[in-house]
């Protein structure tokens, strides 16, 4: 009688662990890290001061410019992993907000084809550190918060309450690959000393439009699906 007693208790608490989901939080990290991938080869305000400074103060320079999106997106970010929850017990709220993030991902992979390289002989920023003028045009730049509501959000909101690891595999890998990224793109500059293929450049923006138009079709399908429940 005591071992049966043992024996079904013991299958009490097994049947009580939660197991984590390590297939969701694998998948999570890989569309962080593409995502932030595509984020980080994309030119824009940060990337084009990463190259200035790169060019005008050197690779250490251009490095902690490449740093910023841990200060600006940091924020978001945790408003984000807050905000899941709620989100995810609104589905017209999520449903309205996945629209919109397939739109803006189709605009801006479709601009990807006609974007060029970022311009170096813009005017000079403010004569500040280089991690703060990378931080001050991060936050001045509008498609930092439109990326954490409009695509950020619901990828995390949908699978929050089956693992609260995947949001946080998916912010943290990112906001690394968004910061490598920068960071090899400033290397790469330095030890090129600024002679960069336009074509080559031309290529990359072309595959990272590719990319965002396929995460878009992606969140297409996803909002239909979320429409059917409703």
């Amino acid at each position: 009688m005591l071992r049966l007693y043992v024996y079904w208790q013991s299958l009490r608490l097994v049947g009580s662990v939660r197991f984590v989901e390590t297939d969701l939080i694998l998948g999570l990290a890989i569309a962080g890290a593409t995502l932030g991938l595509v984020e980080g080869i994309k030119p824009g305000p940060l990337l084009t001061m990463v190259i200035r400074e790169t060019l005008s103060g050197g690779l250490r320079a251009g490095l902690w410019t490449a740093a910023a999106p841990i200060f600006t997106d940091g924020p978001l970010v945790v408003f984000s992993l807050f905000a899941a929850a709620w989100i995810a017990t609104n589905p017209s709220a999520l449903l309205l907000i996945t629209i919109a993030g397939a739109i803006f991902l189709a605009k801006m992979g479709y601009e990807c084809f006609g974007l060029e390289p970022p311009d170096l002989d813009a005017d000079s920023p403010p004569p500040t550190g280089s991690f703060f003028r990378g931080v001050i045009t991060n936050l001045l730049n509008p498609n930092v918060y439109v990326f954490w509501f409009l695509i950020g959000g619901p990828l995390m909101a949908k699978h929050a309450d089956e693992e609260i690891l995947a949001p946080v595999a998916y912010a943290i890998t990112f906001l690394v690959t968004i910061m490598l990224t920068k960071a090899a793109i400033a290397y790469f500059i330095h030890r090129a000393s600024g002679k960069i293929s336009p074509n080559a450049y031309r290529r990359l923006l072309a595959l990272c439009g590719i990319v965002m138009i396929g995460f878009s079709l992606y969140y297409a399908t996803e909002a239909y699906t979320l429409f059917q429940e409703i």
